[in-house]
């Protein structure tokens, strides 16, 4: 069953990798709907000053990416409420909001093991 679903795992991420190659578009056909892979836009707002007079940086990043989970659920009742921070200096931001989600996620495995 694990070599299945490792397997079922591996060919979904090859065909998401393919799907983010630039200018590169998937499009999968069903019955009812037809979906598109692509990479996402360009970011206008990079290295754009907020009203603040801050550019989020890696550091920023990190933490947003830490409290990811707690401001998806709070995005659902107040649309004020962003997961990302669009006025960020990109790569680096970029970098340590994956680094956060993956805290999170590592920080709920090992303590889902401990049970």
């Amino acid at each position: 069953m694990k070599k299945l679903f490792a397997l079922v795992l591996s060919i979904l991420l090859l065909v998401t990798m393919a799907g983010c190659g630039p200018d590169t578009n998937i499009e999968v056909n069903t019955p009812d709907a037809s979906i598109q892979l692509n990479t996402p836009g360009v970011n206008p707002l990079v290295n754009e000053p907020a009203e603040n007079g801050r550019v989020a940086g890696v550091l920023q990043g990190l933490w947003h990416g830490i409290i990811s989970p707690v401001t998806l659920i709070m995005s659902f009742f107040n649309e004020n409420v962003q997961m990302y921070e669009v006025h960020n200096v990109g790569r680096e931001y970029n970098l340590g909001y994956l680094l956060g989600v993956a805290i999170v996620f590592l920080l709920l495995g090992f303590s889902g093991r401990r049970r």
